[in-house]
């Protein structure tokens, strides 16, 4: 019977590494991947295509906001350069009609304005990328927050980059307008004392261009309140000075 010889097992010691009196495997020495600790071996497609996805949005959020820094609009600005009153009175709603009357001096008594303006509007574009059209622009006059002119339309308007233009257009000359009994008074004492503070608003919407961009229409609403000079019989000399500085502001 043939002898069969076995070679002897390699002895563990051997193939083990003694460490704080603990046996450690050669193969638990052998360096290891961080990222394949964590990750499994190094990730797959799934993690490059999140890469992917993340710079992506990275550099698009990076984009929107130089195109926003850039070509982001501002408020047009308004001055009001020149102003004429053509007629203004104040008067009880039968004197409107025809028969003379004083203001109303006791409540319950319908009171009105009869009043007609031209106001020089300069309006500018600030804007040096951005044209700006504008639409449904209407104005009216008010006196202590109360109209006593009825809004008037004014025509679509197109305004290129950093410009400016004027416009003059005629406000009131229709029918009475109604006002409280108060504001008729003190409108009567004003005006002989020949200084009228008077509010005009301009309320429409506009859209911006820049190139291939658009805006969406944006409402606006620009007031402008002003010291008028007005003597009696202002019929006769329609032009009146502006006193101080007119300020407007416009919100969108």
């Amino acid at each position: 019977m043939a002898d069969h010889h076995h070679l002897p097992p390699e002895p563990v010691e051997e193939r083990r590494h003694h460490k704080g009196g603990k046996a450690v495997l050669a193969d638990d020495l052998k360096p290891r991947s961080r990222y394949g600790y964590y990750y499994g071996g190094g990730g797959g497609p799934a993690r490059t295509l999140c890469f992917v996805v993340l710079v992506f949005l990275l550099l698009a959020g990076i984009t929107a906001l130089v195109l926003y820094l850039v070509y982001r609009p501002s408020r047009p600005a308004l001055d009001v350069t020149a102003v004429a009153v053509y007629s203004l009175n104040a008067s009880t709603t039968a004197a409107a009609g025809g028969r003379g009357a004083s203001p109303a001096s006791g409540p319950g008594v319908p009171t009105a304005v009869v009043a007609s303006f031209q106001f020089t509007l300069v309006i500018r574009n600030p804007n040096g990328r951005s044209a700006a059209r504008y639409d449904r622009l209407a104005a009216y006059v008010s006196y202590r927050g109360e109209p006593i002119t009825a809004p008037v339309p004014m025509p679509p308007l197109v305004q290129d980059a950093d410009s400016a233009v004027a416009v003059a257009p005629v406000l009131g000359g229709g029918a009475p307008v109604p006002v409280s009994p108060d504001a008729a008074a003190a409108l009567a004492t004003d005006v002989s004392y020949g200084v009228l503070a008077l509010r005009v608003v301009v309320l429409g919407r506009v859209q911006f261009v820049s190139g291939p961009f658009r805006s969406g229409w944006r409402s606006m609403y620009a007031r402008c309140d002003l010291l008028v000079g007005v003597r009696k019989g202002v019929a006769g000399s329609p032009e009146a000075p502006l006193l101080g500085n007119p300020a407007c502001a416009v919100d969108m």
